[in-house]
């Protein structure tokens, strides 16, 4: 029990709820073109405040956390398990460090080790999913190096500035999970 002390606190950073203050640098954000591309294959389009809420409310079936540095508190972005099918004990993973200067830090494998603690030990799940771009070659080996393995492809899946790419399927099981971080 002695590694649970800590649920939601990392070496680099923490997961936190939402904070009443932590709107207007999501919104600041969801101005970011390349950010707001790597984090959704949907079309960029800025959010209100409103949305935001709506999206970091957790629910039966998500549980969305801030991701904030130990040391200053300051919030860098957020990482949400979400789409859980508790039959299945599977659930599907996304993340995303706001702003440049806090990515390439360590900060996104912290927040991806505690999550997927969290997804395996608190909510019990046996299979975390989640789906990314193929430009996106820093998250794909964020991911890989916590574990997540490539499933498969969406081929010409995104369409953006005028070139196809595809959507790689990866997943990490719980056992595969327990393999690296017995």
């Amino acid at each position: 029990m002695s590694n649970f002390n800590h649920l939601f606190h990392g070496e680099l950073v923490k997961l936190t709820g939402v904070r009443d203050e932590d709107f207007a640098l999501m919104m600041k954000w969801g101005e970011d073109a390349e950010y707001l591309r790597n984090v959704d294959t949907d079309i960029a389009i800025p959010k209100t405040k409103q949305q935001f809420e709506a999206e970091s409310t957790s629910s039966s079936n998500s549980f969305y956390f801030q991701v904030r540095t130990i040391q200053e508190d300051q919030l860098i972005g957020f990482v949400v398990i979400h789409s859980i099918e508790w039959n299945n004990r599977a659930g599907m993973l996304a993340i995303g460090i706001g702003e440049a200067k806090n990515r390439n830090k360590g900060y996104g494998t912290g927040a991806l080790r505690l999550i997927l603690r969290y997804a395996f030990h608190e909510l019990n799940l046996t299979r975390v999913g989640l789906d990314v771009i193929d430009y996106n070659k820093r998250a794909i080996r964020a991911y890989e190096k916590v574990g997540f393995q490539q499933e498969g492809r969406l081929r010409s899946a995104v369409f953006r500035d005028g070139e196809s790419y595809d959507r790689v399927l990866m997943g990490i099981l719980y056992s595969e999970w327990l393999d690296m971080y017995k």
